[in-house]
Formats: structure tokens, sequence, C-alpha cells
């Protein structure tokens, strides 16, 4: 793999690299030579965080971890990245996908974990009034989730609000 290492508000040291290629470098037998690995390091007031983003045959694995040292955000991402490596390579079997960036051996290995299964157990039909996406984040904030679906009074499509770190919102429109 090949590792595109940057650092924003932080001087990337020797030890910080070398904890990105023992932790990351862990992902290797997953993915050939040549996959880029692009990791950013970044510290805002006692935040420090780090972003790894690996493309992939058209996705992208990314994770971010966040906490109060850095070396145990590499800790934690590395195992964020793992975990969506296993559903990615189930996701390319179960459709008979080709792999792309990954190792073949990794792709034919056997993996037996139940946790890459996705289950769905609840299944639920609800009336969509038209609404526009003000009233929507209002109805978003009583119910106490984190996006709601809605139909748009003004398109009259199925549009998603959710809600953004710090407090804002973002709105997803269909686009045929």
């Amino acid at each position: 793999m090949r590792y595109i290492i940057s650092g924003k508000n932080i001087d990337v040291t020797e030890g910080l690299k070398s904890a990105i290629y023992d932790k990351i470098g862990k992902l290797e037998r997953y993915f050939t030579p040549e996959t880029e690995v692009h990791i950013t390091l970044s510290v805002e007031k006692e935040r420090q965080k780090i972003e790894v983003t690996i493309p992939v045959k058209g996705n992208i694995i990314r994770a971010e971890q966040v906490s109060s040292d850095m070396y145990a955000s590499i800790d934690l991402v590395e195992e964020i990245i793992e975990r969506q490596i296993r559903k990615y390579k189930n996701k390319l079997i179960d459709k008979k996908q080709s792999g792309g960036s990954f190792n073949s051996s990794y792709i034919e290995e056997e993996d037996l974990e139940e946790e890459d299964v996705i289950t769905i157990t609840r299944v639920k039909k609800f009336a969509m009034k038209p609404m526009d996406a003000e009233e929507a984040c209002v109805q978003m904030e009583l119910l106490g989730h984190n996006f709601y679906v809605f139909r748009n009074a003004q398109t009259d499509e199925v549009n998603v609000v959710y809600k953004r770190k710090g407090n804002t919102y973002g709105l997803i429109e269909p686009e045929f």
C-alpha cells in the first residue's frame, strides 16, 4: 500500500508515522501494493482526529476517529476500517463483483463471522404528508431522530433531512 499522510495543525512526526505504518499496515494483507491510503491527522483544541480514506474500484472505504490522544485514535480507526473491509468483501462475494484493489487471496479466503450478515429486523410503513424542509426538521427534532424522510410539498418528491455535526441540517434531494 502507498501511504499519503498529511497533517492539519499538527507536525507529522516520525513517531506518528511509525504508529500509522504499524496499525494501518496490518491492512496491507487485504490490498494490492498499488492501493493508495490517504491519511489526514488534525488537531482542533483538545481533539486529536485521524481520517483514513481508501479508494477501491468505484467505492471508498473511509473512517475517522476523534479522541484526546492521537495514538488512541490511530488504534480505533484501524478497527473500524477492518470491519468495513469485511463487510465490503461479503458484498463483493454476494454480487460476484471484481475485487479491484483487493488482494485475490483475501477475496478467496473464507470468512465465517456472523456480524457481517445484514438482517433487517423491522419494517416500518407510514403515510408521508407533503411538507417543506423546515417542517421536516421540526418533525425530526420532535421524534429525536438523526434523519427524517418526507415528501417535499414543492417538488412532490421524496427527500431526506438529516442532522449534521455542529447542530446544522442537511437535505438530500433525488436527482434523476
